[in-house]
């Protein structure tokens, strides 16, 4: 099980097609530890990733003592100020050097400030550095890592290189990293590092994205970022899974700063207005298809002469591919036309699209030339969010589905598309999003009670998600009971979602608890005659919450079994693999939980539904780290900081403090729980403090600390029903 899948979110110390360059490093450190001093200069453009293999080298120098720093620009002017910086760490070595290295390093770094000493002699400073890290190095080895070279002061470049030329025999690796070899470098082996090629960069670009998008959408942002790291991680930041869902927020959507728009606009202005139209159609266009491009400029009426002054202009090439200089470009000049020279494109662009062919683009075209509520085109973008959907998950059909609601002109179906809008903005994790769209649903529930309900069902599963509180299961349960009459399964499937908050809560649940939730579950919609999986799980965990586990243990396995039968789940029932999973935990069944938790994690990063990803990040990476496969419960945990920090869903830290209880340390873990309990204590999440008892115990029993450990866990023995708690007893 030490396999990892391909993260939705992705860590940007990824080093995706730097195979060649990890091997130099590994090399130069390898030499290192054999007492072979090394140096390289590496040397690329900007956001080539010069930053990130530099710290490559300081993780993988593992054993090794780690000295960085970075250019200052505001610095070069000050002599040594660079050299100062490295060597900061090291100055109380400084007494082993020889008088005179040492009186010149001192005075060179202005520990010295007496008149009387003269000037640093440069040569007596560059062996005086060389002196300091080599004693910095006589117990461990050490890698000096120096950024941004391109700004260091001219007297600490030199100095430096004086020492690179003369680590020979000493345990040190000196790198820079540089945006072009300067005189000061010249001469020291190095090292060019280049844009990524297409298949790297559009592997890196997908790993960053929280939604799908279309494959010719795809592969134009490959294109025009040049397979340059930085800007292929820079272009989703800030932008919501819908807004990139499908290319369809493009390029409205994408930050461009103002000095950048600004400079663009000025360009722009200066050209003809044949040009700048037709640089706005292929703005416009995502796909970058340059049939589509002309036929849209020929019914605007442009001409083909205007090609030649974009081209010769360097905005963009128009053969084979449609492709700016930079994705910045496009958003600049879209943003830099009025709403009526867009909603003309926009019209062209839908025109001159093949409604055989893409009719989910030319919809999405129609919309945007689209100025007031017209149903027709609302209705045909609701169309094409059900495809949408099936093929790009749900961000690409909130996308469309948030515009249809716009354009949707009768208030009851306006508010029944914003409902759906709603829960797909919640199911791609846009939680504020989905909130805004409900107020506009609730609008229509005057009118059908059933819509109300569904609101407040909606309403009460973005508060679990949000907080994971114990605030949420008194909101399903009343959700639940609104919606028997009317629609049995989601009541049930709502009473489901009751228990699983009901889990979370824990001890610090409102009144009756996960006790009650069971109960009025119970006492709710009989299960149908052909149960669903998801209903025999409600009817084993509500047993659990009221009789206990000896009463609901055959349930649950029945439950578990047609959870791992149905390897083609629904939507509906593929949502609740996520619990499935966590109660085969409960129970026991690791071979059952990798089955249930592997298919959801596939579903999930398949369907980009994130309002689930990080139940299912957390669980997994808390497994993983009990299966002794730190490494891989260390990526999932990035991947689940990441996660939550883009949904705002509130953020489980399990998998951190198994971590650090399991690799036993003490002080990381404190810090740890304490923060964990107290966000828990302030939300209402009761299942944290049982976790926190739970690993306290491993941590004090690994330490052989074990009056400590018993005096830890002891409390959870009182909480069994809230599941986590029996993991408890292995530790007692």
């Amino acid at each position: 099980m030490s396999e990892v899948s391909q993260p939705i979110f992705a860590s940007g110390r990824q080093l995706l097609g730097r195979e060649r360059e990890r091997g130099v490093f590994d090399r130069l450190l390898d030499g290192a530890r054999s007492g072979r001093g090394g140096v390289l200069v590496v040397h690329g453009e900007a956001g080539v990733g010069k930053t990130a293999l530099l710290q490559y080298a300081a993780e993988a120098g593992r054993g090794f003592r780690i000295a960085q720093m970075s250019g200052v620009e505001a610095e070069m002017e000050l002599p040594f100020a660079a050299a100062q910086q490295l060597c900061a760490p090291f100055f109380e070595l400084m007494a082993r050097l020889p008088p005179a290295q040492h009186d010149a390093l001192a005075v060179a770094f202005g520990l010295i400030g007496d008149p009387a000493h003269p000037a640093p002699n440069l040569f007596l400073v560059g062996l005086a550095v060389l002196g300091l890290l080599a004693e910095a190095a006589v117990e461990q080895p050490l890698v000096c890592v120096v950024d941004d070279a391109q700004w260091l002061d001219s007297v600490s470049a030199r100095t430096l290189a004086f020492v690179a030329r003369r680590l020979l025999a000493e345990k040190i690796v000196l790198v820079f990293a540089t945006r072009a070899l300067g005189d000061a470098l010249d001469g020291l082996p190095e090292l060019r590092v280049g844009p990524l090629d297409r298949r790297d960069a559009r592997a890196l670009l997908e790993s960053v994205l929280p939604a799908r998008l279309d494959e010719p959408v795809l592969e134009r942002i490959v294109a025009e970022t040049h397979g340059n790291p930085l800007a292929l991680l820079e272009l989703p930041r800030g932008l919501s899974a819908s807004q990139l869902a499908g290319g369809f927020g493009l390029p409205q959507a994408m930050p461009v700063s103002a000095s950048i728009e600004e400079s663009f606009v000025r360009r722009l202005a200066r050209l003809p207005e044949d040009a700048r139209r037709l640089l706005l159609v292929a703005a416009a266009d995502p796909v970058g298809d340059p049939a589509l491009v002309w036929r849209a400029a020929k019914q605007l009426g442009i001409p083909e002469s205007a090609a030649n002054t974009v081209e010769s202009e360097d905005w963009l090439i128009l053969s084979p591919r449609v492709v700016f200089r930079h994705p910045l470009v496009r958003s600049a000049i879209y943003r830099a036309s009025d709403a009526h020279q867009r909603r003309e494109v926009e019209r062209a662009l839908a025109e001159a699209t093949d409604p055989r062919i893409d009719p989910d683009r030319r919809a999405w075209h129609r919309a945007q030339a689209t100025p007031v509520p017209d149903e027709d085109v609302a209705s045909e973008l609701e169309r094409s969010a059900v495809r949408a959907q099936a093929r790009g998950g749900f961000a690409a059909a909130a996308a469309f589905l948030e515009r249809a609601v716009a354009l949707t002109p009768e208030p009851g179906r306006r508010a029944e598309r914003a409902l759906a809008a709603a829960q797909a903005k919640f199911q791609a994790g846009g939680l504020d999003d989905a909130l805004d769209l409900l107020m506009t649903a609730e609008s229509g529930t005057a009118i059908d009670p059933l819509l109300g309900a569904r609101v407040h069902l909606v309403r009460a599963q973005i508060a679990f998600a949000a907080r994971r509180g114990n605030d949420a299961t008194p909101l399903l349960l009343a959700a639940a009971h609104e919606l028997e009459a009317g629609d049995p399964s989601l009541a049930r499937a709502t009473y489901l979602e009751a228990l699983s908050a009901g889990m979370f809560a824990g001890r610090l649940a409102h009144d009756g608890g996960l006790a009650e939730a069971g109960e009025r579950a119970l006492a709710g919609p009989p299960m149908p005659p052909d149960p669903l999986p998801s209903d025999l799980l409600l009817r084993g965990f509500a047993v659990q919450a009221t009789e206990g586990y000896t009463a609901a243990a055959p349930l649950l396995k029945e439950a578990l079994s047609a959870f791992a039968r149905d390897v083609d789940p629904s939507p509906g029932e593929a949502r609740w693999l996520w619990f499935a999973s966590w109660i085969a935990l409960h129970m026991w069944d690791d071979a059952t939980w990798s089955v249930l938790s592997s298919r959801q994690l596939e579903i999930v990063r398949r369907t980009r539904a994130l309002s689930v990803l990080p139940f299912v990040l957390a669980n997994r990476s808390s497994v993983y780290a009990f299966l002794g496969e730190l490494r891989a419960a260390e990526l999932l945990e990035e991947e689940l900081r990441a996660a939550t920090e883009a949904t705002g869903i509130a953020g489980i830290s399990y998998g951190r403090l198994s971590l650090a209880a399991l690799r036993g340390r003490e002080d990381e873990f404190s810090e740890l729980v304490a923060n964990a309990i107290g966000e828990a204590r302030t939300r209402g999440e009761g299942v944290a403090l049982t976790v926190a008892e739970f690993l306290s115990g491993t941590l004090y029993n690994g330490l052989g600390r074990y009056d400590t450990a018993l005096a830890a866990v002891l409390p959870a023995e009182r909480f069994y029903t809230e599941g986590p708690a029996i993991w408890a007893l292995t530790e007692l």
